[in-house]
């Protein structure tokens, strides 16, 4: 088995329901799209039975990918992790000293989305502030340029 990987219980939920609903709903459904096309006869041009099969392809590789990430699960929960420095699962609140604003987020595992304020500790923002504290300036080297960030406030929601 591989390496670990940590996600908060929120990810792994969502994980777990996509798995399910590819196991009980969507895999049924394509077999039983592959056992129609097969009643067409001529599988060599049967155009059906050919998308059919590549789409119960591509459901297996993720029901295997899913199954794999669920196995290697280290369920995070964000309430026993330190409160005085920046760790995975850790609520941010940095100054942007460069773009002279606030900037939030959240350092969750490999399916961080941006949208929701979120960043992978993997990502070189995310490696850049784990571990450290409030009042720390940081620089991150990132492709375009150096960020500079000041650690504001780390875990804010339990103020």
């Amino acid at each position: 088995m591989s390496e670990k990987e940590y996600m908060l219980q929120k990810d792994y939920d969502r994980l777990m329901q996509e798995l399910e609903r590819l196991k009980k709903k969507e895999r049924p459904e394509v077999i039983a799209r592959i056992a129609e096309a097969r009643a067409f006869g001529d599988l060599s041009e049967n155009a059906e039975y050919d998308a059919a099969r590549e789409h119960q392809s591509f459901i297996e590789g993720r029901i295997l990918q899913l199954e794999d990430r669920l196995a290697k699960a280290i369920v995070i929960n964000p309430d026993d992790l330190p409160k005085d420095k920046i760790v995975f699962g850790s609520r941010v609140i940095l100054y942007d000293l460069d773009e002279d604003r606030e900037v939030e987020y959240t350092l969750v595992g490999k399916d961080a989305d941006y949208s929701k304020k979120e960043i992978s500790v993997y990502s070189p923002i995310g490696r850049g502030l784990l571990g450290k504290r409030e009042g720390d300036v940081v620089e991150i080297k990132v492709p375009s340029r150096t960020l500079r960030y000041e650690v504001q406030k780390i875990n804010p929601q339990d103020d």
